[in-house]
């Protein structure tokens, strides 16, 4: 497989290309945490960002040998802030991107906290094969209406003080109702940012990953 790398720097709210063959046949698209509100650009060092690098190389060494763009979503804005202005929207626009880019192949979008609350916002593009929430942000009465015939897995540590485990299960159980087929992971540590016990967050997200993109 050759692989091309781009060293452009990202901007907010483009995708932002790590690896792409030359013809990519799928594409894992990763999406960062952030906050609640913050209207301003993320910071040139943006910790939540980088958390999602080991991921990247999990899911690179996953899918070895096949031929899958890895890339991120940067925001246009560092929180939430509201219709119109969450990262949901950079993730719809990083998809168009990524369609013209490289074609409509099958994605997987893989988030954390907040961007786990964007990637199953995104999730409706008919490209969207599943989602990998990683401690997601699920508020009540998030919509689960677009997500029926979505694989989704949405993996929480019950001890999480930032992102409530118990609102991704009551996702969970919505979503199904609403046709998607979703599965709630409880995880045995890590709390929010996954630190403890990394290698199995790492790890189990790169087999569900490769497990979706290998699903017909």
């Amino acid at each position: 497989m050759t692989l091309c790398r781009t060293r452009r720097a990202a901007e907010p709210g483009t995708l932002h290309v790590r690896t792409a063959p030359a013809v990519p046949v799928a594409a894992v698209l990763l999406l960062h945490g952030g906050r609640a509100e913050g209207p301003e650009p993320p910071p040139v060092l943006n910790f939540p960002a980088l958390r999602m690098r080991p991921f990247a190389a999990a899911v690179s060494r996953a899918v070895r040998g096949r031929e899958v763009l890895i890339a991120e979503v940067r925001y246009r804005h560092r929180g939430w802030n509201g219709p119109d202005a969450d990262p949901a929207r950079d993730a719809e626009d990083a998809l168009v991107r990524l369609r013209e880019q490289a074609g409509p192949v099958p994605v997987v979008l893989v988030g954390h906290s907040m961007g786990g609350r964007a990637a199953l916002r995104a999730a409706g593009d008919p490209v969207v094969r599943g989602v990998v929430a990683l401690a997601p942000w699920c508020p009540t009465g998030e919509p689960v209406d677009h997500l029926g015939g979505r694989r989704l897995y949405l993996l929480h540590d019950e001890t999480d003080r930032v992102t409530s485990a118990r609102a991704s299960w009551d996702f969970v159980r919505r979503a199904r109702a609403a046709g998607a087929d979703a599965v709630g992971i409880p995880m045995p540590m890590g709390g929010h940012a996954m630190l403890r016990g990394a290698h199995l967050w790492h790890r189990r997200a790169a087999e569900l990953t490769a497990a979706l993109l290998s699903h017909g």
